[in-house]
C-alpha cells in the first residue's frame, strides 16, 4: 500500500512526505522530481519546449510507474489530478491524502519561488493561485481518502495528522 499526498504547491507535500518516508520506513518518490529527472532539465524548460500537455504527458507516464509500486510514499505534483488517469493509476494501491491551505498562506509560502512557470495568463499571482485552486478543489476533494487543512500546522503536526489515519487504514 502506497501513501499518496496530493494538493496545491505550498501546501507541505514535500516537507511532509520526506517525514512520512523517514517514520514510516518506506521509499519516497516525488512525481515533479522525477519529471524532472527523465527530461535533464528543470520544469520551466519543459514548458518552455513542449508546452503544459508536454509536461502533463510526461506527468501521466510517471503517475503510471509509480502507482505500480508498493510501500512508498508519493508526493505528488498539484495539478496530477488533472487527469483522471493519473488519479487512477495511483489510486489502486494507495491511500491518498489531500493537503490543502488557504490562498493567503499558499501565497506566503511560494510567492518567491522562481522554478515554475505560471499557470495562467495575465493575472497577479494570488488570482492564479485563487483561480486554480477554484478549478482544483473539487477534483482533490473526490480524490482525497482523509484532507488535511495545513494553514496553521507545522510539517510535524501534519505527519502526525497523517500517520494517525494511515495506522487506522
Amino acid at each position: 500500500m502506497n501513501l499518496v499526498l496530493i494538493g496545491y504547491r505550498g501546501t507541505g507535500k514535500s516537507l511532509v512526505s520526506k517525514l512520512l518516508a523517514e517514520r514510516l520506513h518506506m521509499s519516497l518518490f516525488s512525481s515533479d522530481e522525477e519529471v524532472v529527472r527523465r527530461a535533464g532539465m528543470p520544469i520551466s524548460e519543459i514548458v518552455a519546449k513542449l508546452g503544459w500537455t508536454g509536461f502533463r504527458d510526461m506527468e501521466s507516464e510517471v503517475a503510471r510507474q509509480l502507482g505500480a509500486l508498493d510501500n512508498a510514499v508519493i508526493d505528488t505534483g498539484g495539478g496530477i489530478i488533472e487527469r483522471s488517469e493519473n488519479v487512477d493509476a495511483l489510486a489502486g494501491n494507495a491511500r491518498i491524502i489531500w493537503l490543502k491551505a488557504s490562498v493567503d498562506t499558499i501565497v506566503s509560502r511560494i510567492e518567491t519561488d522562481t522554478e515554475r512557470p505560471a499557470l495562467t495568463e495575465g493575472k497577479t499571482f494570488t488570482e492564479e493561485v485563487a483561480e486554480i485552486l477554484q478549478r482544483r478543489n473539487p477534483l482533490y476533494q473526490k480524490t482525497a481518502h482523509y484532507t488535511i487543512d495545513t494553514d496553521s500546522l507545522t510539517p510535524d503536526q501534519i505527519a502526525d495528522q497523517v500517520l494517525s489515519f494511515w495506522s487506522s487504514r
